[in-house]
């Protein structure tokens, strides 16, 4: 542990992390028909090329990059009650799933680039096949745990936790009583951090607390989904439900370094980045950008680098 103080008086504490090596299985899920908007199919391979697999590579990871699942076209995908497209959705996190699949039995840890949220659907089902038991943190500026009963929208990225949870599939008076997302979280059980609760714990006692409660009984492992909706839209606007208010850039990275510290770490979801929801080059850039980052903090890199909110402290 190093100690230092800065040119505010603050005292500010460095550890120093002998770096770890890690294997990685990259797959890509150009899929948008989770949700209204077109672009966000176009997410994988612009994370690809920000550099993506070279930084991974420079930090001391092993990567293999198994390009992207094939998505059929669905015909006469007609809604199914208030539930749009559920068909092509289905087909595709079929498709994701043994795709998923397929990159663990390898030994890797996935990294699934998206696409939209929906996929979460296929990618934690494929990785519990292959690892049984797990713990999610998703992180995200939206619950997605509708029903499909209670959706104001009938878009499946806004359900996909509703078709994981296992609680959830035999309680239809649930499904039908529960008219807000919230609702179903508390009767659930499910552990939830709001901003506000990140405003007043500080991120790193939402981590410390996070990792506590799913360690507490079993150490499982974790898969990490990160809607880059998360953080706020002064970094990540580029995307289909920016919300504002979200987490700062440092707080989005911390989470994903938290939980590679924890060595648990076995698969993660990147989505929701939609170019064509940027109104500039640079709105585009830097959502990728930010999407880039938090999966190289997945894996071992510290808070350093040309991102304008990192930060550097040369050491005396």
């Amino acid at each position: 542990m190093v100690i230092m103080k800065s040119s505010r008086g603050l005292q500010l504490a460095f550890r120093i992390y002998k770096r770890s090596h890690h294997s990685v299985g990259i797959i890509g899920a150009p899929f948008s028909k989770g949700q209204p908007r077109d672009g966000v199919e176009k997410g994988p391979d612009l994370i690809r090329a920000a550099g993506l697999v070279e930084k991974l590579k420079a930090q001391g990871c092993a990567v293999r990059d198994y390009g992207n699942v094939t998505f059929e076209e669905v015909a006469n995908d007609e809604p199914i009650g208030n539930v749009k497209r559920p068909r092509a959705v289905g087909s595709a996190n079929q498709r994701l799933s043994a795709a998923v699949h397929a990159v663990k039995n390898d030994g890797h840890t996935c990294v699934m680039l998206g696409g939209d949220h929906s996929l979460a659907i296929g990618s934690i089902q494929g990785h519990a096949a292959a690892k049984k038991d797990l713990s999610v943190v998703w992180v995200d500026a939206h619950a997605d745990i509708n029903t499909p009963l209670t959706s104001p929208t009938g878009n499946i990225h806004g359900q996909p936790m509703s078709y994981l949870i296992h609680e959830l599939q035999s309680k239809e008076n649930l499904k039908r009583d529960i008219s807000h997302s919230s609702h179903i979280l508390k009767l659930l059980g499910i552990k939830v951090y709001s901003m506000t609760e990140v405003d007043r714990l500080g991120i790193a006692k939402v981590m410390e607390e996070t990792c506590d409660y799913i360690f507490s009984k079993v150490k499982k492992p974790i898969h990490l989904s990160y809607d880059i909706d998360a953080l706020d839209p002064s970094i990540s606007p580029a995307t289909g439900t920016p919300v504002v208010g979200g987490l700062t850039y440092r707080e989005g990275i911390y989470i994903t370094e938290h939980i590679s510290q924890t060595g648990l770490l076995s698969a993660v979801d990147m989505v929701e980045v939609n170019p064509k929801r940027g109104r500039t080059d640079d709105e585009i850039s830097s959502t990728v950008n930010a999407a880039v980052d938090l999966i190289l903090g997945c894996f071992g890199r510290l808070r350093e680098g040309n991102h304008p909110a990192n930060y550097k402290m040369p050491l005396p």
